[in-house]
């Protein structure tokens, strides 16, 4: 259970319905998942995390699905089940198949476990791997 409960519509102030309102519209949607619903409590960070979604997980130089990939492997390496439930569907709607999933749980996993190995052995970073370009 959420900690403050969940703002459901029929009860949330004129404020925090425009929000849902817009994140209704803008994702083709008749409700409002439990995240939104959690921060309903405080209407200024309901409204700037639905602006930050809207403008980061916008397309850009990186593609809707590329984005919701990374938003996956990140919840991943941070333990966040909401995140990668809610991402992963995001993801698969955008074209993800499973053998991508699988791949990039993979690749998530290796990552986690050689960045832990370079952190123990406190590795130095190679002089051509600071430079760009």
């Amino acid at each position: 259970m959420s900690t403050l409960g969940l703002i459901e519509y029929k009860n949330a102030s004129p404020e925090v319905r425009a929000v849902y309102d817009d994140i209704m519209a803008t994702r083709k949607t008749d409700w409002i998942n439990n995240f939104w619903k959690a921060i309903a409590h405080d209407p200024a960070t309901l409204k700037r995390t639905w602006d930050d979604v809207k403008q980061i997980m916008a397309p850009g130089a990186l593609d809707p699905l590329t984005k919701e990939t990374i938003y996956v492997a990140v919840s991943v390496t941070n333990q966040c089940n909401y995140c990668i439930a809610s991402h992963t569907v995001g993801a698969q709607k955008k074209g993800m198949t499973d053998a991508m999933f699988k791949e990039l749980i993979a690749v998530v996993g290796l990552a986690n476990e050689i960045n832990k190995a370079v952190t123990g052995y406190q590795v130095e970073i190679d002089e051509q791997f600071k430079t760009r370009r």
